[in-house]
């Protein structure tokens, strides 16, 4: 029997378990295809199974597990295939964001920027990779937050949820930091100058270069263990 008194403590509010669950996904704690065990997240977060079937076919929905008749759930692999439809799909969506943040940021917003942007030169500078993947997702979440566009950023954070993965072994590949930070200090330049055309111009373009980056492994001969590399990812 689990020793509750040492345990994380755990709530049975059926939006905690949902939040709890996909974050440990995006964290990495489930990998793609493992099987998600009832019995197991029933204790592990303290809740019941109708509420964590719930949960599950919310995360369905999302497209980060999948549901399989009579053999329970699992998590979701996705492929470069997919990684490359969705990039196209977060290009059109996050340039009309950009677009807006450049129209609505403010001065401290403007600071907020720089600094992300200072701290991701330094962390390449440091070849600190770990910490450069951090960064990027918190610069793009930082222009979402800014463009204060609710229904954009629901879509885009659900097609994250899938993309997690490949965005953060694509930052680890030699060579790539070097192309994708010119590109994002591009967009926080671009934001803070009020330049909606130039906000959205430089977000599809970064876009694009994540597409040809997914596209040219989804093409060579290293891609099935560059797949291999995501955990089947």
């Amino acid at each position: 029997m689990t020793d509750r008194t040492t345990a994380t403590p755990r709530s049975t509010d059926a939006m905690d378990v949902l939040n709890e669950l996909r974050a440990a996904i995006l964290r990495g704690e489930y990998a793609p295809r493992q099987r998600l065990i009832e019995t197991e997240l029933v204790e592990r977060y303290a809740t019941s199974r109708f509420v964590l079937r719930n949960a599950l076919t919310r995360l369905a929905n999302e497209g980060l597990v999948e549901l399989q008749p009579n053999r329970g759930a699992r998590v979701r692999e996705i492929t470069l295939d997919e990684a490359i439809e969705i990039t196209e799909i977060r290009r059109a969506v996050e340039g009309l964001v950009a677009a807006r943040a450049a129209e609505r940021v403010t001065d401290d917003e403007i600071a907020e920027l720089r600094a992300l942007g200072d701290q991701m030169t330094a962390a390449v500078e440091g070849a600190d990779m770990l910490r450069y993947s951090e960064l990027n997702g918190q610069l793009h979440a930082r222009v979402r937050a800014i463009a204060r566009h609710a229904s954009a950023t629901k879509i885009i954070d659900q097609l994250n949820g899938q993309m997690v993965r490949h965005q953060f072994r694509l930052s680890l590949v030699p060579g790539r930091p070097g192309v994708s930070l010119p590109e994002h200090l591009a967009i926080v330049e671009a934001v803070c100058a009020r330049d909606p055309e130039a906000a959205e111009r430089v977000m599809r373009a970064h876009l694009t270069s994540v597409i040809d980056a997914l596209t040219t492994f989804a093409a060579a001969p290293t891609a099935a263990r560059f797949h291999a590399s995501l955990g089947a990812d």
